[in-house]
C-alpha cells in the first residue's frame, strides 16, 4: 500500500516531514537537515544504513525507513531510549511485545524485526529506524536472523499510523531523566542481566553472563575467566 506522508505531517503541524519514493539512505538525507525534530522517510533504500555500515534490507513499500534529526547529546542512555520508545509503540499498536537486544535491536521470537543507528553529526543526533512491518519473506541470507511484523502477527499494518505511534514515543522517552531509562531497559531487555552471550573486543571473541548495566548505560559483562567487561558498542549475540 502507497505511503501517504500527509498523514504524518497532519500528526505533527509545523514539523518538516520529507518523503521519497527512493533514496540511498535517509541518514545521508538527515545529515543536511538541521530542524529538531525533523523527520526523512524513505518508501525504499538503495543504500539503508546498519550498524558498523552494514547493509539494511529496505524492501520498497514493506518497511518503516526513516532518520529523526535530535538536538540532544549523544549518550548510550539516548540509543536506549530510543528502542524503548520503539517497543513501547509496537506493542501499544500491534500488540506485539519485542525484546530489546542491548543497545536497542528489536527482537520478535529471537529474530530481528527492527534495527535503530544513532550518529553525531555536528550538533545534532540523527537517529536512524529500520522497521520490518509488511514485509511477507526475506532473502535467503536473511530468513533465519529477520522478521516482520506481519510474519509474527499474521496481519498487514498501515505504515503512517505506527510512525505516528513511534514519533510520539520517542518525543515521551526522550523527556525521561537517566534513571528512569535505565531502570525501564533494565526491565525491558532480557539482555541486561543474567544472560550468556559472546561479544567481540578488539577482535577477540569472548563470552560470558551479562550483569547489568553501568551508570551511563554500558553493558557490563563477567566473561568465562571471572574478569568483568565494559561494553561500549553493540555486536552482542547469544551463545551457548
Amino acid at each position: 500500500m502507497p505511503f501517504n506522508p500527509d498523514l504524518v505531517r497532519a500528526a505533527f503541524p509545523g514539523r518538516r516531514v520529507d518523503f521519497y519514493k527512493e533514496t540511498g539512505s535517509t541518514m545521508t538525507l538527515a545529515a543536511k537537515v538541521h530542524e529538531d525534530g525533523a523527520v526523512i522517510i524513505a518508501d525504499s533504500q538503495t543504500g539503508g544504513i546498519g550498524r558498523y555500515n552494514r547493509p539494511w534490507h529496505s524492501a520498497p513499500s514493506d518497511g518503516l525507513y526513516f532518520t529523526v534529526v535530535l538536538r540532544t547529546t549523544p549518550l548510550p542512555v539516548l540509543t536506549m531510549a530510543i528502542g524503548l520508545a520503539v517497543q513501547e509503540a509496537i506493542a501499544r499498536y500491534t500488540g506485539l511485545h519485542c525484546d530489546i537486544r542491548w543497545p536497542n535491536d528489536l527482537l520478535a521470537n529471537g529474530k530481528k524485526c527492527c534495527g535503530i543507528l544513532t550518529q553525531l553529526h555536528e550538533e545534532r543526533v540523527l537517529a536512524g529506524i529500520g522497521i520490518n512491518v509488511n514485509h511477507e519473506s526475506f532473502p535467503f541470507e536473511l530468513d533465519a536472523i529477520a522478521t516482520s511484523l506481519r510474519v509474527e502477527t499474521g496481519r498487514t499494518w498501515p505504515r503512517e499510523a505506527l510512525l505516528i505511534e513511534v514519533l510520539n514515543s520517542i518525543e515521551a522517552f526522550l523527556r525521561l531523566p537517566q534513571d528512569a531509562v535505565l531502570a525501564a531497559f533494565t526491565q525491558q531487555s532480557s539482555y541486561v542481566r543474567g544472560r550468556r552471550v559472546a561479544v567481540e573486543l578488539n577482535g577477540t571473541e569472548v563470552r560470558g553472563i551479562t550483569a547489568g548495566l553501568d551508570a551511563n548505560g554500558y553493558l557490563l559483562l563477567d566473561d568465562d575467566n571471572g574478569r568483568r567487561h565494559t561494553i561500549l558498542a553493540g555486536g552482542v549475540r547469544p551463545c551457548s
